[in-house]
Order: C-alpha cells, then structure tokens, then sequence
C-alpha cells in the first residue's frame, strides 16, 4: 500500500482557514498532496497554508473566495490551474450556521445559509467539474453533515442546505460517471471538542437550557451510541479515502462519521 495515496495530486479546500477545513488541509497534505487553502479570511488561509507547507514540505497556496460569488469561484479554480497545472482532488467544506424556530426565521438568514453551504458547493463543483472530466480523472468531497440525513430542531435552514447537499451530490456523481469523476458527501457527527462547540455552543445551550457547560457536553456525548464526540481525525481518514484510489468504485454517496449516531 502506498504511505501516500494522494503523493502529488493537487486538492483545493474551501473554509481552510480553520477548524475541520484546515485540519483537511493538513490532512491531505500529510497523505501526498499539494493544497490549495481558499477561505474568506485569506490572512487565516495564508497562515494555515504556510503551517501546512511547513510540516509537510508539500507546496501550497492560499487563495480568498465568497463561495457565492461565482467570478471569486471562477477565480479561485483559475489561480489553483495556474499556480499548479490541474485539479485533482475538490473538498467543499465552506459553511455556516444560523438556527432558530421556523416561526421567527429571518427570511435573510434562512436564505445565507442556503446560498453558502448549497449554492456554494454547486459553484464550486460547476467550476471544477469541466476540468476533471478534460482530465478524466477527479474527485469532488462535500463536507456534509448528520443534519444532512435527519431532521435538526430549530435548525431548519442548516438541515435543509444539507439535505439538498445531498441530492445534489448524487445528481452529479450521475453526471460525471461517464467521465471517470466521483462525487461523495461525508456527514460527520458533533465535533464536540473543536473552536465552535467550545467557543460558542456550549455556553449557548447551557444559557438556554439553564445546566452547566459539562452537562451540555455530556448530554451530546450521551446521544452517541460510542459515547464520544466525533473527531477531525475521524472526519479527514475518511475523507482520505475517498480521496484515493481506494475508493475508485464509490461514487454518489454520503458516508456517515457519527458514532453510531446516525445509520444508513
């Protein structure tokens, strides 16, 4: 087995600058690859670019993009073909969420968040898709969610921009068959320990339900049949994977990383 199954292939991560999107970066980096980091905050994907390019001696570069704004899509995947001749390997794992009853949705934000975690991904995927079948070889990741296969409570616009991930992920894992280019979604389950559950969440259940901030986690490690939080590490072996050749059959899927949480 190759101890680098990505050795050379070129991966381009949107949200790199930090959290799961650079643990990726990283990641990918480690495996072989050379990475383009592309964020809004281009100062925080500069920084993880040359952390990565440090401890892994693969090149990289850093690169902004609004995901929702196609000419910054279309510019990004230009600079990733100019600075490194192809690409091989797309993660779109930009996002965000905004969450609240259904009955005080601001209809703004409902649509932020469509716009982002969706039509972003389908930008991104429309830009790179006409490259890949030129090369006839290529993979696109999204970085989906177990929001993606069940309903979220008073999480309704992240929930439904996940679901519709999906279907979109295996419209165009149909489409790109033919050209040797797969397309898959990977849906982990709460990063209990990253910047945004320790940062924000946890103080903000706690507010709302009125327990401690070690309850809270407790109650969301307790929801989960291995009793643990799910990890980068868990979410970037996967994304190795399918990645590589090891996965060459799997297209037009969306893998579950949740402890047993969710299921089929």
């Amino acid at each position: 087995m190759n101890p680098q199954p990505l050795l050379d292939r070129i991966a381009l991560v949107t949200g790199g600058a930090q959290g799961l999107g650079a643990a990726i970066c990283l990641r990918l980096a480690q495996e072989g690859a050379h990475v383009v980091v592309a964020d809004l905050n281009l100062d925080g994907a500069a920084k993880t670019a040359e952390s990565v390019q440090a401890e892994t001696d693969r090149r990289t570069s850093a690169v902004a993009v609004d995901v929702t704004d196609e000419e910054q899509v279309r510019r990004m995947v230009e600079h990733t073909v100019d600075t490194f001749g192809r690409v091989d390997i797309l993660v779109a794992n930009a996002g965000i969420v905004f969450s609240g009853p259904v009955s005080e949705f601001d209809a703004a934000r409902w649509r932020k968040v469509i716009e982002v975690n969706l039509v972003g991904y389908f930008l991104c995927a429309k830009h790179v898709a006409p490259l890949m079948a030129e090369q006839r070889s290529g993979v696109i990741i999204q970085i989906n969610s177990k929001s993606g296969k069940k309903g979220s409570y008073k999480n309704s616009a992240y929930a439904a921009s996940k679901f519709g991930g999906i279907g979109f992920t295996q419209s165009l894992a149909l489409e790109m068959a033919e050209f040797g280019v797969r397309a898959n979604s990977v849906c982990p389950g709460n990063l209990l320990d990253s910047p945004l559950w320790v940062d924000s969440l946890y103080e903000q259940y706690a507010q709302r339900l009125g327990i401690s901030v070690e309850e809270v986690r407790q109650r969301y490690v307790d929801q989960v049949p291995m009793k643990r939080g799910c990890t980068y590490q868990d979410v970037t072996n996967v994304v190795t994977f399918l990645a590589s050749d090891q996965a060459s059959y799997m297209t037009g899927q969306a893998i579950n990383v949740t402890g047993g949480q969710e299921m089929g």
